[in-house]
């Protein structure tokens, strides 16, 4: 008993960890994609500043990083709030629950 109790919690670490890498790679991935396509529409307006600021904060400048920016809060949210909401290990009670429910329909 005591052997499943440390497999799972290594599991649980191990899941979690593979979720905070996953965030990080979206993160990562996100900053230099957008700073990427924000260089190159702006790239056009460096003749003045007010050009500049103008081409930067147009809707055609700035859609992709609006829309990309809130799924990566959505993200977010997955990550680190949900689980201090439904319990570090709502899945496993959730496995159990249906493993039970499956035993006593057999029953």
């Amino acid at each position: 008993m005591e052997n499943h109790k440390i497999t799972s919690k290594y599991n649980r670490a191990k899941r979690k960890m593979e979720r905070l890498k996953s965030f990080y790679s979206h993160l990562s991935i996100f900053a230099i994609i957008n700073l990427t396509i924000i260089a190159f529409k702006v790239y056009d307006s460096l003749d003045s500043w007010d050009s500049f600021i103008y081409e930067l904060l147009t809707f055609n400048t700035l859609s992709t990083l609006i829309v990309w920016g809130s799924i990566l809060c959505i993200h977010t949210f997955v990550v680190f709030v949900l689980p201090r909401i439904l319990g570090y290990d709502w899945e496993e009670r959730k496995i159990e629950r249906f493993m039970q429910e499956e035993l006593n329909s057999k029953n």
